[in-house]
């Protein structure tokens, strides 16, 4: 018996992490790449000094704690500089995620590791899983969701998409396709058909 990796990815908006929490509820051991990304750069770690000192103090609130809008809009249209910032930020998660994996593996019985990460595939990092899952839905409904979520125009929502790798070639690339698109209910019944399939690949 062993235990899973499992890289669980999507787009903008397509539900991500009311997927991954499915998993979590049926048995399976989850990893937020987002959370690890919020504690690397905490105010005064290295990576918090690299990045102030690479973009400046203006992407500062007074608490001295980095505003994610402001230091995204400042790699938005430069992929020098959002190389800049993977390159301070990406070494420091990679390395939490693979202490978080290692001590899950060497404290738990054989099962499902969910590794939740949007920029999963776009960082080359869905080639350490042992399996990709990817959260689906249609452009059409991912703009509307994305526009009620973030309360955007049109225009502001599509461009944001546009801006990232589409959910289509992230579909050509899975081991499983998960379409949130539809109910609640519906969700719940394909995840609970995947992770039994993949509890199975554990014996």
């Amino acid at each position: 018996m062993s235990m899973l990796l499992i890289g669980l990815t999507g787009g903008i908006a397509s539900g991500k992490t009311t997927v991954s929490n499915m998993f979590v509820k049926l048995g399976a051991h989850l990893i937020d790449a987002d959370v690890i990304a919020r504690d690397v750069v905490k105010p005064d770690k290295p990576a918090w000094k690299e990045i102030v000192s690479a973009f400046g103090e203006s992407v500062l609130d007074d608490k001295k704690e980095i505003i994610r809008e402001k230091l995204a809009a400042a790699i938005f249209n430069s992929p020098e500089k959002r190389k800049q910032l993977e390159a301070i930020t990406h070494p420091r998660i990679i390395e939490e995620e693979n202490r978080l994996i290692n001590e899950i593996r060497k404290n738990n019985k054989p099962g499902i590791i969910i590794l939740d990460a949007a920029l999963l595939i776009e960082a080359g990092h869905h080639n350490r899983v042992d399996k990709l899952i990817v959260v689906y839905l249609n452009k059409n409904t991912q703009i509307k969701r994305l526009r009620k979520r973030d309360s955007l125009s049109f225009a502001d929502a599509k461009k944001r998409l546009d801006s990232q790798m589409s959910l289509n070639e992230k579909v050509n690339l899975a081991n499983y396709v998960i379409d949130n698109g539809k109910s609640t209910d519906e969700s719940e019944k394909q995840v609970s058909q995947i992770y039994k399939k993949l509890i199975m690949e554990c014996r």
